[in-house]
Order: structure tokens, then sequence, then C-alpha cells
């Protein structure tokens, strides 16, 4: 009788084995067919045409958007993408946790390193501006998207300006977005094992090239608390390339280039 019931127990145990292995066999082809389904239907919110140079040669492009990766400041020397005022929703997804870049070669930052270090993980390309799919939200935590922020700037002056910049991309309908922090072998404070560099300012550049009138507006923010207004931070795109050895804007034709990035006129803009 003994041994009847340890087949049973046994034929039992194979059974539900069996159900669950093909049970989880078929959720994960779901959840592939899903994913699949909404990396097709998820735009590529980067102009290409619009791309800044690099001064690190490892250019990495995300669905949301694209970025110059400098593996000795463990962190995108520039972020790109555009900003649609279609891209502007309200969707309230649940913040993932940050993770490393698969598609950086000589791998992101770990999280790890701002773990008690007294700086948030600052988003380069905000969470906010990628709300319209869950797909583009979470590429926003990967590591090569943050830089160490004081928490009082994080929150203070660069959350103002990135409200700002959805609020021209809804009034000038289509605009076009750099960022970051202003990288340089000057900088000596770091965080974490890997060394992650700490900038002293961040810096937007934002175009607007929507015909007719196209314009560009570029700011330059000390890393530090500030109740001053934003255009106190307005500078030219000119002497911004030359305090990041960046060029950005190399397809532009040389005319209209020389025009956007000489000018440091932010009555076109609005700041009220």
């Amino acid at each position: 009788m003994k041994r009847k019931k340890d087949i049973f127990s046994v034929l039992l145990i194979i059974i539900v084995a069996i159900a669950y292995y093909y049970t989880e066999k078929k959720e994960k082809h779901k959840f592939e067919e899903s994913v699949s389904i909404e990396e097709n239907n998820t735009k590529n919110n980067t102009d290409f045409k619009y791309l800044p140079s690099s001064t690190t040669g490892q250019i990495i492009h995300h669905n949301g958007y694209s970025f110059s990766y400098s593996e000795k400041h463990e962190q995108a020397e520039w972020v790109a993408y555009s900003l649609d005022k279609r891209d502007i929703a309200y969707t309230n997804f649940k913040r993932p946790f940050f993770i490393q870049d698969p598609k950086v070669k000589t791998k992101s930052a770990d999280w790890r390193n701002y773990k008690k270090s007294g700086y948030d993980k600052g988003h380069l390309c905000p969470a906010g501006d990628r709300k319209t799919s869950k797909k583009l939200f979470t590429e926003t935590f990967y590591t090569s998207n943050i830089s160490p922020q004081k928490h009082d700037f994080n929150a203070g002056i660069w959350n103002r300006l990135e409200q700002k910049v959805r609020y021209w991309s809804k009034k000038y309908k289509h605009i076009y977005v750099i960022t970051g922090g202003l990288l340089n072998d000057t900088l000596t404070k770091t965080i974490g094992k890997e060394n992650v560099t700490i900038p002293n300012s961040f810096y937007k550049v934002i175009l607007d090239y929507t015909e007719p009138e196209i314009k560009a507006i570029a700011f330059l923010i000390p890393h530090k608390e500030t109740s001053k207004p934003l255009y106190s931070f307005v500078i030219s795109i000119d002497e911004l390339e030359e305090k990041t050895g960046i060029d950005f804007f190399p397809e532009l034709p040389d005319k209209i280039e020389k025009q956007l990035e000489s000018n440091t006129n932010y009555k076109k803009w609005s700041f009220r």
C-alpha cells in the first residue's frame, strides 16, 4: 500500500512539474510577444540629423533618446532627444530600479555608486518626458542616463528647467533637447568605487526647428541651489561648445548654425 502511495506521489509531482513548465513557457512567450509588439509600435524619439558630435566615440541609441557615453566619467557627456507636444503624458507608471545599460560596451556605472553618497541619481533625459509608453519610461532608468546631482539642485532649478522645457514643447509643438553635465579633466570630485564624476555645472541646449522660424537657446547652470530666474543662466551655444569640446549641431547648414550658436536672445522664448 505504501509503495502505491509513493508511486502516486511521484507521478503527482511529475504532473505538477510538467504543468508548471508549460505554464511558464506560455507566459514567457506572451511576455516576449507583448514586448516585441511594444518595440515595433514605439517610435524613436531621436532625430539623428541633429545629433551632436562625440568626444568619446561611443554613441548609443535607445528608442527614447541617444547619448554619447564617457567611460572616464562613468556617465553620458550628452543625452539628446526630440520632445513633441504629444510626448507630454500624465501616465503614472511605477518607477523601476536603476540598472546598468546593456548597450554600453564598457558597462555603465553601477547604481550602488550613488548609495549613501549624498547625491541624487539625476536624470538627463527626464522620466517625465517619456511617459507615452512603459518601455520609453523604463529606458530612462539606465545608469547611463543619470549624473550625480545635489538634491536641492535636482529638485530645484534643474526641475524648474525641465518643466519649462515641457512647456516649450507644447508651445512650439516640436523641439530638440541636448543635456548633460559639463565634464572635463579639471573635475576631481567623484562618488562610489567606480569614481563617477560630479559635474560642477549642467547644461541644456534646446532647438526649435519648426519652420518658418528656427531658433535655439542654451543654459549653463552651476551645480548648486539657486532661486535665480532661468534666464540668468542663458549662454551662447558657441561659448558652451568651447567649454565642452562638443559641436552641438554639426549637420545644420553653416549659415543657420552660425546664426543659432551665436545667439543669446531669450526674448523669443517664454520665461513667465
